[in-house]
């Protein structure tokens, strides 16, 4: 097996370090520790213990549950109906491998969560399998930042918005540059009615993340839409749906967002798309069970979205 590993100065995309290495399948996690003690040597950083623990941990010792979680979160990041139930499959092979394996029990739990946020699911049990697996993960492993990000994705859709805010604090806390981590945290604020402040987690996601993954982008146009800055809003969900152009949730706030710019043909079409990627709820329907902490911010989005219909 060769493995190529590069460290990039994600404000210039320049390369800071590259090394490759020719090991057997099962060196993998011994490479992993050599490639993190290069970086950490290369950047001349002074790690606490604490820190020193957490960058050199392995989540598991069995090389398959970990391979079968890497292709689970393959399938995850594409964010369609089919990919996550793949991810599904993935991480339950995983856990069938590893009982103990604190993030393959966390990433089954987003599996739930996102049929359920989606709306490929009008199951509550769908939220209730998340919670019960972030509970699991937590007590498998508490500074798991992953399970913590996920408790809090389930307090935001049971519309527990400060107990949310709470666990986002934890998962930061334990990984204070963890660009999902930061970008959840904006996502949490964008429906807790702190859009501005989502912003600036959106972007400093971004910075320490420069392979731009998607919930950012839309994490960031969410914000934009909130705050009003419809043009900023336009380009960025554009971004995101040129990414991934089965990414529902950004068809359906971009319908929203051209119909308050009056741009009802572009509305319509957006919509038309929302549509198609397969909501097992009408648009309305959807719309009137996302999770905002202030009823006017959902008037103002359900009544974009019913003129760009």
């Amino acid at each position: 097996m060769r493995i190529s590993a590069q460290l990039i100065d994600a404000t210039t995309t320049g390369h800071v370090w590259a090394e490759r290495y020719d090991r057997d399948l099962q060196d993998i996690f011994a490479v992993q520790d050599d490639v993190t003690q290069k970086i950490v040597t290369t950047l001349a950083v002074k790690l606490t213990q604490g820190e020193e623990d957490r960058l050199t941990r392995r989540y598991t010792d069995n090389l398959e549950a970990y391979d079968h979680t890497l292709r689970g979160l393959d399938h995850y990041y594409r964010f369609t109906k089919d990919s996550i139930l793949q991810a599904r499959e993935m991480f339950e092979k995983a856990i069938s491998l590893d009982p103990g394996y604190a993030l393959a029990h966390s990433r089954l739990g987003w599996t739930h969560l996102r049929e359920w946020s989606f709306g490929w699911s009008q199951d509550a049990r769908s939220l209730e399998r998340a919670f019960e697996l972030a509970q699991k993960a937590i007590s498998l492993d508490d500074s798991l930042a992953d399970a913590h990000e996920l408790l809090g994705e389930v307090y935001l859709w049971q519309k527990r918005h400060d107990q949310a805010v709470e666990e986002m604090n934890r998962a930061i806390a334990l990984e204070p540059n963890n660009a999902e981590a930061l970008a959840d945290m904006g996502h949490i604020l964008t429906w807790a009615g702190r859009p501005e402040e989502a912003i600036g987690l959106a972007k400093r996601a971004m910075r320490f993340s420069p392979v731009l993954p998607i919930q950012y982008l839309w994490v960031l146009g969410h914000a934009y839409f909130l705050t009003k800055r419809y043009d900023e809003a336009v380009a960025t969900l554009k971004r995101a749906i040129n990414l991934q152009p089965d990414f529902l949730p950004a068809h359906g706030l971009l319908a929203a967002t051209y119909a308050e710019l009056g741009k009802y043909d572009e509305a319509r079409a957006e919509a038309v798309e929302f549509s198609r990627l397969g909501s097992v709820f009408s648009p309305k329907a959807f719309i009137e069970r996302l999770p905002y902490k202030d009823e006017a911010a959902l008037k103002r989005l359900f009544d974009a979205f019913g003129r760009a219909l």
